[in-house]
């Protein structure tokens, strides 16, 4: 398809993102697509390793492409993003179990349903242009595609802070937060893709390596473990306000562009995952929160705003962390049933 090149290269199986004019934006085509490439390419003796990247300079995958949930979801078919999250999902999860090397290579943009696909590869490459995050509570959603795992095995509360905030990280917060491994500058990417296409090793990887610019989250450490040591959205927005700092200024800024629901669901989430979560139980408890998010959640309302109407006004559920109530987040997170996601064929 015209959205997603496939092909062998060498000894390398290799993807390509190819809808650069949406920013690369994940589709289910897409999607599915990836998926039966990975699944064919597991066994096949010519594939040594898996090679991911994507075209253009402004966007590894801006995320899943959630205009086309919203049509379906506001045309009554719900039914439609239940089906995409559970393929995405299982795909995310064959990612991160994949029997052999996958390297991806992340330039601009990586969010959402791109984090999906880039950051649980065996081997995960930043250029000095990433910017990743997971900001998906600025849209009724909560973290998914494997996200809440990403950000529970990071240090300290750093990702009750990422998850509700959304920051933004270049390569040095990426690797420091454990969403990339590696710094490798964008102009050498071409050849060292032409290396591991023609040697199939990831022994070709080590020589291109590089130190990256220093981040910031390290300095902010001791400040997001203080002021996200709760789970009770109120109490860290409490805890933000009564601190006259830039980062706490700024922080609850950015708490307040979400979905209060969203972000305490968010936080739920982070404390009742184990630090060592794997990553298919991070994704069942997600897929409780998005199996139900069309017709619970602000997440329809937040497309509207952001994407369709662009009038980034929306109009929430409730008006802050404190209209918030326990029963609320347990309704959303509570198991599924028949319908819990599995990862079965």
């Amino acid at each position: 398809m015209s959205d997603i090149f496939l092909r062998k290269v060498g000894r390398a199986g290799r993807v390509t993102l190819t809808r650069q004019k949406a920013l690369n934006a994940l589709s289910y085509e897409m999607c599915k697509a990836l998926d039966a490439a990975l699944v064919a390419w597991a066994d096949d003796p010519e594939v040594a390793l898996v090679v991911i990247d994507a075209e253009g300079d402004r966007a590894f995958c801006a995320g899943g492409d959630i205009a086309e949930l919203y049509a379906e979801g506001t045309a009554g078919n719900v039914a439609y993003g239940q089906e995409f999250w559970r393929d995405e999902y299982r795909m995310n999860a064959r990612i991160g179990a994949y029997p052999k090397p996958v390297v991806t290579l992340v330039q601009g943009f990586c969010m959402g349903g791109g984090v999906g696909v880039a950051c649980h590869a065996s081997h995960r490459i930043a250029g000095e242009s990433a910017q990743i995050a997971m900001p998906e509570c600025a849209i009724g959603l909560v973290p998914d595609v494997g996200g809440s795992a990403l950000l529970r095995h990071g240090p300290g509360r750093l990702g009750c802070y990422l998850g509700a905030t959304g920051t933004r990280m270049g390569p040095a917060d990426a690797i420091y937060a454990g969403f990339a491994d590696h710094f490798v500058p964008e102009a050498d990417w071409p050849a060292l893709i032409a290396a591991l296409e023609r040697s199939g090793e990831i022994a070709v990887l080590p020589p291109f390596l590089k130190a990256p610019e220093p981040g910031t989250l390290p300095g902010q450490q001791a400040d997001i473990d203080r002021h996200f040591a709760s789970a009770d959205l109120a109490v860290i927005e409490a805890s933000l306000a009564a601190k006259d700092c830039a980062f706490a200024r700024d922080t609850l800024k950015a708490l307040h562009r979400g979905a209060p629901l969203a972000v305490a669901t968010t936080l739920a989430m982070q404390h009742r995952l184990p630090a060592d979560v794997a990553l298919p139980v991070a994704l069942e408890m997600e897929y409780r929160v998005t199996h139900r998010a069309q017709e619970m959640t602000d997440f329809l309302e937040g497309i509207r705003a952001m994407v369709i109407d662009k009038d980034r006004k929306p109009r929430w559920r409730h008006g802050s962390g404190a209209e918030v109530t326990a029963a609320e987040v347990d309704a959303l997170l509570a198991p599924l049933g028949a319908e819990t996601l599995t990862f079965t064929e």
